[in-house]
Parts: C-alpha cells; structure tokens; sequence
C-alpha cells in the first residue's frame, strides 16, 4: 500500500511542476481520467483471456497499450499534440448506445466534458510512466488500489467544492446495511457522486452471489446517475474496480431534469440510496417537471420527491438530508406530508456536527423510509459522539463501529419494529404530533439536557430578557430595602 500511496504523490508532485495544472480538483481531474484509460485497459486484457471474441471500443491506435506503456515512447509535443487531438477527438465521438455498443458509451459518457489540463508533454510522460507501475490485473494489487481510490475519494474533501461528492465510507456502510438489498433488486443512486453508495451496494450484494447467473444478475442491478464530469468519471472507475464490468447504466446527467410523468413502470426501482446535493438551486425551468403544488429550485426538496416517485410500491430508500429540510415550511411541508401520506418513514437517524467536515458543518439525518404504507409513527435515534471526541474532523471521520447501538436496536420493518425501545437516545413521535407540528419533522430528544445554544440571535434574546429580570429583581430589592428602613420607595 505504501509503494502505491508513493506512486500517487509522485504522480502529484510531477503534476504540480506544469503550469496547465490548477489546483487540487485539475489535479485529481487530470490524474482520473488517465487512471480511466489505464484501469479499462486492464480489464480489457481479463476479457481477452477469457472470451474469445473480445473486441475493444476503442480504435487501436487510441488503447493505452498501444500509446502510453512504452517508458520510451512518444513524448513532449508529439505526446501533446495526440493527446489533445487525436485521442481526446475519439474518445468523444464514439459510436454506439447502451445497448448497442456498451463500453463504446460508457467511455464516450466519461470522456465527452474531460479536459487534459497538462501543457509539458514531457510532465505528462512522466506521469504515465508512473502510472504504469500499478499492475492493475494483480488481484493484491487491485485490492490495494481500491483502498488507496478510496483515499483519492477522500481527498477531494478539500479540493475546494468538490468535497461534495465523498459521503464518509461509515456513513454509506451503515444506510447499506440497514436497507439490506437484496440480489435481483435493482440498487440506484440518483446523484452518485463518486459511487460511494453503488459500491458499499455491489459489496453487499456480492456476498450473495454463488454462480456465473447470480454474477449476470448483480451486473444489471447498479443504477446511477451523476451530473458533474468529474465525479461521473470517478464513479464508473470506481465501479470497474469493484467488478462491475460494464458500468454503462450511469448515466452522464442532471436526474432533476427529466420530467418524473416520462417515468415508466418498468423503470421503478427497489431500493435507492443517495446523499443529494443540498443547498443548491436548480436551473430555471428544471422544476416544470415536477407536479404543481411541490415546485420549487431547491435540489435537496426535488430529489426527495423524485425519490417518492422512481421507488416501486413496497421499494425502500435511505438517503441523507440537512436540518433545513426536517423544519422547513412553504412546500417543503407540502412535500413532507406527501412523503408521510405515501410512505413509511419509520426511522430518522439524527447525526452530530461534523460528519461532513470540513466540506460542511451543516447537521444532517439518515432517513430511512418504504413506499406503499402511509407513516403511524416515526422513530427517532440520536448518534452520539464516540466517548472522549467532542467533533469529527479528517483524521478522525466517523467511524462503523459507532453504529453498532444502531444495528442492535433496529429490528424489523415485517414485525413493524415491535422490538425498538425508547431510550436517552431514541423516542417515537405519532404522525398526530407530527401533523399538529404542521409537519415539522424537526423533533427534539425528550430524554436530552436541554442543550445550550450558540446562536448569536439566541444569545442576544436570552442577554435581554436577563438584563430585564435583573433591573426587575434590583428594583423588588429596593422596595424591600426601602420599606424595612421606612423611607417611601
């Protein structure tokens, strides 16, 4: 692992002489989508080995074998020149579609907004020839890079805004394990990001795979779709090392901006789980594909509706959503009441400061719901802070182990989690209280302190009125005094 971590810093370091290279994201940018080219290119070798009529999508001048494994080989502005006009002009105007010429468009969907940033054709050789180190057909290996991708993932936390699309490991293990797919369930994540959920959803699966069928059958049950190039490219690299051999059912895309009326039935999906961007505000014109009364720009709000409509009845989703949109009123009640009317959200996992640092100090909750039944009650689970950690920060991420007071009080939906106790931790709230609330899906701990705010505007409030008590209690006391001397007040 070492030796590989080494590999990638050298590769960064080389990176940071070019004068074309910009910064974190250009870096990682640049690096995925020739760590793209290199990893296709292996699996390639696998599928010539195993299958007699293998042929690439890929012309053979453009395949990686043939431009970029010779240490010798083309370099400087010869280099350049075919990198930026030959290779880059053919891999975004591939032939085919999904089902037609499937690898063709998957690569086509991960090179068509690439850039190479690089402008030494010397830098780059170098880079590729560091590349070429990793042997990406050693099953070791191959493991080893999973966990360094991983780290890769990782660092993109402080590539500026491009920490929004790594959700931490633990995080998507835990909303995984609780949502349980099973295999011949088709898995989807509406905003992949980096592919975080689909792969924790492919480990999982796996583990009930026994034959060649079962492998067909985990192989088109991961959907996803991902709006931004980058991440869209890391994502389908992501899922190639974790076996899924052809990931051309992630789509290069905006998921909001298609109508949810163009949804098929054959289209609806088992199980969705998804950490949406929040925040944001969708362009003009995006929310005309959602019906009248829930309209709105705001990201978060849409994708929970679309969430509620892409799932099959008796479909389940976890997915992750800021305070904002629990305490939210205008249509964002409108949505909530829509979501408790046609779904069972039973369980809303309230997380701690911090999980999302340093992207985001925003608190966020898991909220865990299955279409087809309208909501009685949901229940609610406070995770607290290790013992001893008062924030998570980089070196210290959440961790799985943390849930395990999760798992253990779970239970089952099929009983209707008749085993769940309320604990200082956990407590249940009647959908007439929820609905007295006008929907406010913001519901405090019963069990818990009352816990001392920080809020400026809270500060100042609480400032006044004990100023005001104060000149109150000073002025009862000067009464007093002056009654017991027998002076007038």
């Amino acid at each position: 692992m070492s030796n590989l971590s080494s590999v990638i810093k050298s590769i960064q370091d080389i990176m940071r002489q070019d004068s074309g290279v910009d910064g974190d994201a250009q870096r990682i940018s640049q690096l995925t989508w020739l760590l793209f080219l290199k990893v296709f290119d292996a699996l390639e070798e696998e599928l010539e080995l195993t299958r007699d009529d293998y042929k690439s999508p890929i012309p053979e001048a453009m395949r990686w074998r043939n431009w970029a494994t010779d240490a010798e080989g083309i370099t400087g502005d010869a280099l350049l020149d075919f990198v930026n006009n030959q290779l880059f002009a053919t891999l975004k105007s591939l032939s085919g579609d999904a089902q037609r010429n499937p690898r063709g468009y998957v690569v086509r969907g991960v090179f068509e907004d690439a850039y190479n940033y690089m402008k030494s054709g010397q830098l780059l050789r170098q880079v590729i020839n560091k590349l070429n180190a990793i042997d990406f057909n050693r099953q070791a290996e191959r493991h080893q890079f999973n966990d360094l991708y991983e780290k890769i993932l990782k660092d993109l936390q402080s590539a500026g805004n491009a920490g929004e699309f790594y959700t931490p490991r633990a995080v998507t293990q835990f909303m995984v394990d609780m949502v349980n797919p099973q295999l011949g369930e088709r898995v989807m994540d509406p905003a992949t990001g980096t592919g975080g959920f689909l792969v924790c959803a492919i480990e999982h699966l796996r583990k009930q795979v026994h034959n060649t069928a079962d492998e067909a059958v985990l192989q088109n049950s991961i959907l996803g779709v991902e709006k931004k190039q980058m991440p869209h490219m890391l994502c389908v690299t992501n899922l190639m090392l974790h076996g899924i051999e052809v990931p051309s059912l992630i789509a290069h895309g905006n998921t909001l901006a298609r109508p949810l009326r163009d949804y098929t039935p054959a289209e609806r999906v088992d199980v969705i789980l998804t950490n949406p961007p929040f925040g944001g505000i969708e362009e003009p014109g995006i929310e005309h594909g959602f019906p009248a009364d829930v309209r709105t720009k705001e990201t978060a709000d849409l994708f929970l509706v679309l969430i509620k409509h892409i799932l099959k009845t008796n479909g389940r989703a976890a997915l992750v959503l800021p305070d904002g949109t629990l305490f939210g009123e205008g249509v964002k009640t409108r949505i909530k009441e829509q979501l408790l009317a046609e779904c069972n959200l039973h369980t809303i996992v309230r997380l701690p400061n911090g999980v999302f640092a340093p992207y985001t100090g925003i608190k966020t909750n898991l909220l865990f719901f299955t279409k087809g039944k309208p909501t009685e009650h949901v229940w609610y689970y406070e995770h607290p802070y290790p013992t001893g950690v008062k924030n998570y920060n980089k070196t210290k991420p959440i961790r799985i182990e943390e849930f395990d007071a999760e798992k253990a009080w779970w239970g089952t939906e099929a009983d209707g989690f008749a085993a769940r106790v309320e604990n200082e931790r956990a407590w249940k709230v009647s959908l007439e209280q929820i609905k007295a609330a006008n929907y406010n899906l913001d519901q405090k701990n019963p069990h818990a302190a009352e816990v001392v705010s920080h809020d400026p505007e809270q500060l100042l409030a609480d400032y006044a009125r004990l100023q005001t008590e104060a000149q109150s209690l000073r002025d009862q006391l000067k009464s007093i005094l002056a009654q017991s001397l027998g002076a007038p007040a």
